[in-house]
């Protein structure tokens, strides 16, 4: 082999060794910043997750129960939950438009209470029924509070005064009095809400009031929570 041929193949030799040694160094590089995109890229989807799979935290959350009876009080449900940190503030009952309870929404504290909650009815045999839901629902719910009254059967042609009449004697506000027309059968339903200064009021005129006669109709009452 001459010279030539000799020097040429040391060269060609020598920079096939840079190259080499110039694609592991690149290697490691690459393989970091694929890493670092597949990392962002989790974060990001992990971001996106719904509130409810992140891990608990001490905001609050909230929940719709439901499946329990009519004469339900918020304070059998707190005393169910006992441990759980609800108060009557944390509790709203849901009204269909014929003031029937179709639902409460709760606000616990964090979710660890909610989580609490969950597991406390799955250990005395799921009497209820606890849904998550979400701030929107806790805001729409109104609250009544327990110093608003229903009055049902209220005659259609009952004037105010005819209500007040009914009321006589009772602490209330006489501006809140509303009335409603509900479909029911045989024939539609007055309906009349009150508004008392307390629940103290509101429960002292159901115990006294209740099956009062507004002209000749016997009006039902019950306290709205």
């Amino acid at each position: 082999m001459s010279k030539l041929n000799l020097i040429g193949n040391l060269g060609r030799l020598n920079g096939l060794l840079r190259s080499t040694r110039s694609n592991q160094s690149f290697l490691p590089l690459f393989q970091r910043e694929a890493t670092r995109h597949f990392a962002t890229d989790a974060e990001q989807k992990d971001s996106s997750l719904d509130p409810f799979l992140r891990p608990p935290s001490t905001g609050l959350a909230y929940g719709r129960l439901i499946g329990f009876g009519r004469n339900t009080l918020k304070t059998d449900i707190i005393n169910f939950l006992e441990g759980c940190n609800l108060t009557p503030q944390d509790v709203k009952v849901e009204y269909n438009r014929a003031f029937t309870s179709v639902g409460m929404i709760l606000q616990f504290p964090s979710r660890i209470a909610f989580d609490s909650a969950i597991r406390l009815m799955n250990r005395n045999g799921r009497l209820y029924k606890l849904e998550r839901a979400d701030r929107s629902q806790w805001d729409v719910a109104k609250s009544y509070d327990g110093k608003v009254v229903l009055m049902q059967g209220v005659p259609r042609n009952a004037l105010p005064e005819d209500i007040e009449r009914v009321l006589s004697g009772c602490v209330y506000n006489s501006s809140s009095i509303q009335t409603f027309v509900r479909p029911a059968f045989p024939d539609p339903v007055r309906l009349a809400l009150v508004e008392f200064p307390s629940q103290v009021e509101a429960m002292n005129a159901v115990l006294v009031k209740n099956r009062s006669f507004c002209l000749n109709n016997q009006i039902l009452m019950r306290v709205l929570q």
